[in-house]
């Protein structure tokens, strides 16, 4: 390329200059500098949940409400100090923890937690009676997605009041990070034994710094202040006001009008590119700061079916695909973003970089349509070959211009498809726990812990919807699973994800590089990746 710049260059030197420019557009120094506020009410856009049991679905959308109402033993540390994509443990329910082998771990609870004063449980103290009902019934509930998790778990033991012991089968170097993650919520035991399971929003009743006083289906959920809440002082705002609305083009006039939306109306409260600059004008001190999000697309095959029981057909897939052209034509990215190897690009110190795939996984990301049709020909396959292809339309439009991409790519190695929509409820219940005919398309991310990326390789998981059988990669994902020191287990999820990319089990498309915004009276916030929007919100206080 000579002394040129590659769009890959252009697009880290924008990342560079984004880094750059963020502390003057959080106004880090002058919101550190103040007080912060009590009173108020954060307004947000959100989405219907398909119900609101955490242990019975595995939708980012259940997961994101519970931020608000509930609690883990741990959490990540949020704020507008720490860097989007980076997780700093801290205690959430758990003051302080222990490991005291490798496969033992003790957690002594806060003192003086209160359950919101709210039936069936009515601000009665939380125990570690209450964490162990929680994971047994994590552990133990049919069809819970989230299993995986806390697997690894031989017997949970509460040797008194305020502490919980867990006994682990096997070393597993991923346990703390697992029980930070967004589906390990305690519940409450009278709420499941009241109503049966957690579907209702009657059974919102959490640990959490807010409390769910109403939910109208497809227009607002409405939260208030826990007075009794562990943190002292916090949250700060005495409410949050969630407008459920499914549209784009009317969430973000529900941002920019006076007395809108705190924070920007898409996932993450970001901000589509392509409405930024109108954003700019219409809020004057508009607050900004860009990062590269943690979901992207997958496409999943039935490994055991023809043609996808060939690698050559698989590879020859990814080399039609053209992560630049999604990029380029989504309204959240204009170009920014980043190409998904096995881990997401956004999980920057577990996630291998394209360059240093082997050859094989290299031309996954280099759209080579012709080298395509000839890998098919060697396959068999001179023609191409007809699929049909699962996705759901509740991701939102702009999701759905990333698959219009992604099948006309595939057209163009002859690759035909018969788009098949489901309702997403139905989507999240079935393909992506492999019920689907041949092919389907999503998203996958989400998740901080990095073993939930790996799951999607272990026979006999809910989540392997391929059917991935490779004993070599199955072991290396238990190596990496007992090996605790660090870098050690960076090398082996770096060779793994080289194996991955020669084999093709999955297809990833790119991540977007997105803006994430709110309003200048918005202090004390910092966005980072993951579903735990109630735990940024938390600390933040409005100026107004």
């Amino acid at each position: 390329m000579g002394d040129g710049l590659s769009r890959r260059d252009l697009l880290k030197a924008g990342g560079a200059l984004a880094a750059a420019a963020v502390g003057p557009h959080l106004g880090l120094h002058g919101a550190l500098a103040q007080s912060p506020k009590r009173g108020g009410t954060i307004s947000l856009r959100l989405w219907d949940p398909p119900h609101f049991d955490p242990h019975l679905t595995i939708s980012y959308k259940t997961n994101i409400l519970y931020t608000f109402s509930h609690n883990r033993l741990l959490k990540y540390k949020a704020g507008p100090t720490v860097q989007p994509g980076t997780f700093t443990l801290e205690g959430d329910l758990a003051e302080s923890w222990a490991q005291p082998s490798d496969t033992t771990y003790i957690f002594k609870l806060r003192k003086g937690v209160r359950w919101h004063n709210k039936p069936p449980v009515n601000g009665r103290e939380l125990t570690a009676e209450d964490v162990k009902y929680t994971y047994d019934r994590f552990l133990n509930t049919k069809g819970n997605g989230n299993r995986y998790l806390l697997e690894s778990v031989e017997k949970i033991e509460t040797p008194d009041k305020h502490t919980v012991k867990f006994a682990l089968r096997e070393p597993n170097a991923w346990f703390i990070d697992q029980l930070a993650s967004t589906a390990t919520w305690i519940v409450a035991r009278e709420a499941v034994e009241k109503f049966g399971d957690l579907k209702r929003p009657e059974t919102v009743v959490g640990t959490g710094p807010w409390m769910l006083d109403r939910y109208d289906p497809g227009t607002r959920l409405v939260y208030s202040r826990h007075p009794n809440y562990f943190v002292p002082g916090l949250p700060y705002a005495d409410g949050v006001d969630v407008t459920i609305e499914q549209d784009p083009a009317t969430s973000f006039a529900g941002f920019v009008v006076a007395g809108g939306y705190d924070l920007a109306p898409e996932y993450g409260f970001v901000v589509r590119r392509i409405d930024l600059d109108l954003a700019r004008q219409k809020i004057p001190g508009l607050q900004t700061r860009d990062y590269t999000v943690m979901f992207g697309g997958i496409a999943w095959m039935k490994l055991d079916q023809e043609p996808f029981r060939d690698a050559r057909v698989r590879r020859a897939m990814g080399m039609a695909t053209n992560w630049r052209e999604t990029l380029e034509t989504n309204a959240w990215s204009l170009g920014h973003g980043s190409p998904n190897p096995a881990i997401p690009a956004a999980l920057k110190e577990w996630s291998i970089p394209i360059d240093q795939l082997p050859p094989e996984g290299r031309k996954l990301y280099e759209h080579d349509p012709d080298g395509a049709k000839r890998l098919l020909a060697e396959a068999g396959l001179p023609s191409g070959f007809k699929a049909p292809v699962e996705t759901t339309a509740g991701y939102g439009p702009d999701y759905m211009d990333a698959v219009q991409v992604w099948l006309r790519n595939f057209k163009t190695a002859g690759i035909e498809t018969d788009l098949k929509l489901k309702e997403y409820g139905a989507f999240v219940a079935t393909t992506i726990f492999g019920k689907f005919e041949k092919m389907a398309v999503g998203l996958r991310g989400g998740q901080s812990d990095i073993d939930s990326y790996l799951r999607i390789y272990i026979p006999g998981e809910p989540l392997n919807a391929g059917g991935v059988n490779d004993p070599k990669l199955t072991e290396m994902i238990a190596v990496a699973k007992r090996t605790h020191d660090v870098a050690r287990r960076r090398d082996i999820l770096f060779d793994l994800q080289r194996y991955v990319s020669q084999q093709a089990y999955y297809l990833f498309n790119a991540s977007v590089g997105c803006v994430g915004a709110w309003k200048p009276h918005v202090k004390g916030y910092g966005p980072n990746i993951g579903h735990d929007v109630g735990g940024r919100l938390m600390a933040a206080w409005l100026d107004r």
